[in-house]
């Protein structure tokens, strides 16, 4: 059976969270892009909604519980040094509650809450896309 992202291009989701201006990143242990902050996100299920997705992978990441959320942009990424290629649907947030923590110490140790001019470097480049769509959102 192929694997999704290495054997054929994987179907992937992302939830770009914003609070007052500021958007959750996590900073990744794991391939691919490990080293990089983030946004919150994973994997579609097969036979999931892509959005739904996107919702699931948050809570498990963050410990939020996600409201409404909005399409942003699509994302390609083709990683040649780790064999990784994705194509991932992003989404935006404002309507959440709870306070995000590290639920996943194993792949995702720490967070923070960043201004989108001071973001820490380096950024996936999932992440990438989703900040460049949310300035352009402002513009």
């Amino acid at each position: 059976m192929p694997i999704p992202g290495i054997d054929v291009p994987g179907l992937g989701c992302g939830l770009a969270i914003l609070r007052e201006g500021k958007l959750l990143l996590y900073r990744r242990l794991r391939a691919p892009e490990a080293g990089t902050w983030s946004i919150v996100g994973g994997k579609v299920d097969h036979m999931e909604r892509a959005v739904d997705a996107a919702r699931r992978e948050a809570e498990e990441e963050s410990g939020l519980t996600i409201g409404a959320a909005d399409f942003l942009c699509i994302s390609e990424q083709i990683i040649t040094e780790e064999r990784q290629h994705w194509l991932s649907l992003i989404y935006v947030c404002e309507d959440f509650s709870g306070e995000a923590r590290v639920v996943e110490p194993e792949k995702l140790p720490e967070f923070g809450w960043f201004p989108l001019d001071a973001l820490p470097a380096p950024l996936s480049r999932f992440a990438a896309d989703a900040v460049a769509a949310l300035r352009a959102r402002e513009a």
